[in-house]
């Protein structure tokens, strides 16, 4: 039951953790605006870039990224090598580490501080997977980066990025008896992406998302 309790404790943590929008807190401190009233009217990286700057952006960033890395962190460090059985259920670190970061990226999405709005759980994500395993990351973090180069789409970017490591771990689970808890946060978070990226899916589709290097406008879309 300490187990269960903890586990427990660490989605709440988790979450709240989650719910924290550095975004907007840091497009309130370095530009003095309100980043969920602008462009896309999300809390995430790319709002930020075109409502504050690079340098902002960046920030927000590394905040989203640790959000999902400590998330991580506190569910290994809490559960470390016990566990429990609900329901014919084993819990252990893995699954605390899932939960975690789902829990995590819930709360980026849907925060309890904005009325459940949020971002788009992309560098959460990201964080996430860096303290689960990190090549994982760095493989998602590549396709990303070179997909937004050519492209200047960070949507594209994110969406494909997130798919690369799902097929990461699909390949490593496959072949490297990997444990399959982490395939399905994999398929449950790049859904969750692709999800919150319907609107600029559309976008995409009609020709008229916008690229990186243009200025959000006033009006969220």
């Amino acid at each position: 039951m300490d187990v269960l309790l903890k586990f427990i404790a660490i989605v709440v943590a988790a979450y709240v953790l989650g719910s924290i929008p550095f975004g907007m807190l840091i497009g309130k401190i370095f530009g003095g605006v309100d980043i969920t009233k602008h462009g896309s009217g999300k809390t995430g990286t790319t709002n930020v870039l075109r409502t504050v700057g690079k340098g902002p952006a960046v920030l927000a960033a590394m905040w989203d990224i640790g959000k999902g890395a400590l998330a991580v962190a506190l569910a290994t460090w809490t559960i470390e090598n016990t566990t429990v059985s609900v329901f014919g259920f084993t819990i252990h670190w893995q699954v605390a580490q899932v939960a975690a970061s789902l829990a995590v990226m819930a709360g980026h999405n849907w925060s309890c501080f904005l009325k459940f709005r949020g971002g788009r759980g992309v560098a959460v994500f990201f964080g996430s997977m860096l303290a689960i395993w990190p090549p994982l990351a760095l493989v998602g973090a590549a396709i990303l980066l070179v997909v937004v180069l050519r492209t200047r789409y960070m949507s594209l970017g994110s969406i494909l990025g997130a798919c690369g490591i799902w097929t990461a771990i699909a390949i490593v689970t496959v072949f490297y008896n990997y444990s399959p808890v982490y395939l399905v946060y994999g398929l449950i978070a790049t859904f969750l992406i692709i999800w919150q990226h319907r609107d600029n899916i559309q976008r995409l589709a009609a020709g008229t998302e916008r690229r990186i290097g243009l200025t959000a406008n006033r009006d969220p879309r």
